[in-house]
């Protein structure tokens, strides 16, 4: 992005103003051709790279990051944040004080404070206690299971049985399946 010390003026201007004429008359150009001159200077890819990339240091410069935003909330919980209130007087007359936040507001910063750091929450700090042993219980007993150490029988059921051959159709019981039909 090689820019002319002229082009760089204008499009620092043009940043300030949005005014391309406005901005190339403050470069120096010549007052015949500042309309067309500003135009053109607009199109022209290294300018136009120039001025996205300050508007886009800009913008990130206007919008909060998450640090600020949790001093803010930190500032409210402690009342080192004022907002002034205006009230009126019984003749009439305005003044401003300074309100500090409100239990209200304290109690939402705290709480919008705790969501960004849940471990520090005992409720929370408990549940993963519960869900890590749940865990290493299963665990073990899983290699238990596969490496057939320990007193663990292995049962396997099946819902696809069919009759033994030597079994006959009527089943009405023979000396091998147990069910001997004679009387006694």
């Amino acid at each position: 992005m090689r820019l002319t010390a002229k082009q760089r003026l204008f499009a620092d201007e043009y940043i300030k103003s949005g005014n391309a004429t406005q901005s190339a008359i403050k470069a120096g150009y010549s007052p015949r051709t500042v309309r067309s001159i500003g135009q053109e200077n607009l199109t022209k890819p290294d300018i136009k790279a120039y001025i996205d990339a300050k508007m886009a240091e800009i913008e990130s410069h206007k919008i909060a990051d998450a640090k600020e935003v949790l001093q803010f909330y930190t500032r409210v919980l402690r009342k080192e944040e004022t907002e002034p209130e205006k009230l009126m007087d019984d003749d009439g007359s305005e003044h401003f004080y300074e309100r500090e936040p409100s239990l209200k507001d304290r109690l939402t910063a705290a709480k919008e404070l705790m969501k960004r750091y849940p471990l520090s929450d005992p409720l929370v700090k408990e549940q993963l206690r519960k869900i890590r042993a749940e865990a290493e219980l299963t665990e073990h007993k899983s290699k238990l299971f596969e490496g057939g150490q320990g007193n663990l029988t292995k049962i396997v059921f099946s819902d696809d049985l069919k009759p033994d051959v030597e079994d006959d159709t009527d089943q009405k019981g023979d000396e091998s399946d147990g069910t001997d039909t004679k009387p006694e």
